[in-house]
């Protein structure tokens, strides 16, 4: 049985208690994990504070913090198989997304390696004939950042690299159903040279690390990507020490289909949008809004390209759907569908989980056509497809924005102008045309409403990590005149 640790001030400890972690593809242990709690949590945040204050990465030019990202990179890019087969391993996501995945997060980290010399202040032309006034950009302080299981290298690089790159140090809390790769990144993060307290890995509970992490008093920023209510949690901690907060939640994304779409690669992108990774992405396509005229024909392609879907072990690469990252999930999952069914919605296929071994659960369509169903409200974070259709393109328009969430949308047309009114209407913070879930370290990420605020990627991102300073210098040789008027 694997044996993972944290990662602490550059060493390598077990924390204060252990766990089991269950291979989601057969319901057994297969490793135990560090959990880490109130002590483990403060010897990290202090580890961060002294590696930002006192530490040789306070001493270390721009530059040179680029060039040990890059370092990184590379590691990432040699050990991407090894760091793949552990999240398909500890959290059932299919070995073919986690390997080109991780070999693209590499890419992350190299994007932040060259930002790193480029996060500039500025000159202010300030209405004061002897001041010069100009703008430092200096790091934000500790933060600690908490990531979810699903897709963690990539949510970590995200998080990690702008954040490295803008000079901060911090402590990154590993979900506890899934935390293996992140703990086995650490030890990249240790062979690149980072000196000791710049990065610190762990892993544990809410109640018991989260918590104690995000209310810590020298947390300066909390950067948290999972659900809603757990960012409430966040908030409500924040109040503690007054911590600034990123938050990356969840979605109820909107899948558009107008009658003039491509139809065969719009049901491509659909299958891509809700039913890989098992649906258990933020920016699923779990919504799909499609003209009523294409209706019948649409859902017919896409029950076809469903039901052959091959399910399977997720480190077999012809397996295109594995299991759910935990029994909870699918749980949640089957009975959210019942309840669905219930209200109304007719199911067009799957609808069940999968006797046997694992926590399998197969790509499931329900009709929801002038249904009040709560599969078109709730964030089932699984391979679950709710279909409604319409009549206009305004109507298309309502439908799409009917939800509290807001982070990402597609549109499929071939009309240009219909198109450009589509994406400015849509309230979500990332719309997709003829295209779903494509990624780049280069555009932000992120949404509106109940799916969050703040952006990830690109060069806004490393700006967050960030605070200004302003410092004024008195050119004049002049006494300073009198005291009691404000300059």
């Amino acid at each position: 049985m694997r044996r993972f640790q944290h990662y602490i001030d550059g060493e390598f400890s077990d924390g204060e208690a252990r766990y089991p972690s269950i291979d989601p593809a057969t319901g057994a242990v297969w490793a135990e994990m560090p959990e880490a709690r109130e002590d483990d949590v403060d010897r990290a945040v202090n580890a961060a504070d002294r590696a930002l204050y006192e530490g040789p990465w306070s001493k270390m030019t721009a530059t040179q913090r680029g060039k040990l990202l890059y370092k990184l990179a590379d590691l990432v890019a040699a050990n991407a198989q090894v760091l793949a087969e552990l999240e398909t391993r500890d959290t059932g996501k299919i070995i073919r997304e986690t390997s080109a995945q991780i070999a693209y997060v590499a890419d992350y980290y190299r994007y932040y390696a060259g930002i790193s010399d480029k996060i500039e202040g500025s000159y202010l032309p300030i209405d004061k004939p002897d001041m010069d006034v100009w703008l430092r950009r200096e790091p934000i302080g500790v933060v600690a950042m908490v990531v979810p299981w699903n897709s963690q290298l990539f949510l970590s690089a995200v998080k990690i690299g702008p954040a490295l790159a803008a000079g901060c140090t911090m402590v990154v809390k590993a979900s506890e159903d899934g935390p293996a790769p992140l703990l086995e990144f650490a030890r990249l993060v240790h062979e690149a040279g980072f000196p000791a307290g710049v990065v610190n890995i762990i892993t544990g509970f809410g109640a018991s690390c989260g918590a104690a992490l995000g209310r810590h008093p020298k947390v300066a920023h909390v950067a948290f990507t999972g659900g809603p209510e757990t960012a409430r949690h966040v908030v409500r901690n924040s109040a503690e020490n007054l911590a600034s907060t990123s938050l990356e939640l969840g979605g109820k994304s909107p899948f558009i289909v107008f009658a003039d779409a491509d139809l065969e690669s719009a049901a491509n992108a659909q299958v891509a949008g809700i039913f890989a990774a098992t649906g258990q992405s933020c920016v699923a396509g779990s919504r799909l809004i499609v003209e009523r005229s294409v209706k019948d024909r649409f859902v017919a392609l896409l029950r076809q390209k469903a039901e052959a879907i091959r399910i399977g072990a997720p480190l077999d690469m012809a397996t295109e759907v594995g299991p759910l990252a935990t029994k909870r999930q699918q749980d949640n999952i089957g009975a959210l569908v019942a309840r669905s069914i219930e209200s109304g919605a007719r199911l067009v296929t799957g609808g069940s989980k999968i006797d046997g071994e694992g926590f399998y659960f197969p790509p499931t369509i329900l009709d929801c056509d002038d249904v009040a169903s709560p599969s078109l409200i709730e964030e089932f974070f699984g391979p679950v497809l709710s279909v409604v259709s319409f009549e206009t393109e305004a109507e298309a328009l309502r439908l799409a924005n009917d939800t509290r969430y807001g982070l990402a949308a597609g549109v499929f047309t071939q009309n240009l102008t219909r198109a450009h009114r589509l994406m400015k209407g849509i309230r979500a913070g990332i719309v997709w045309v003829n295209t779903y879930r494509a990624v780049s370290p280069i555009a932000p990420f992120g949404g509106f409403g109940l799916s969050g605020h703040g952006r990830e990627g690109g060069m806004a991102a490393a700006l967050d990590y960030t605070r200004t300073k302003t410092i004024w210098l008195r050119t004049s040789d002049d006494p300073i005149p009198d005291p009691f008027v404000m300059r």
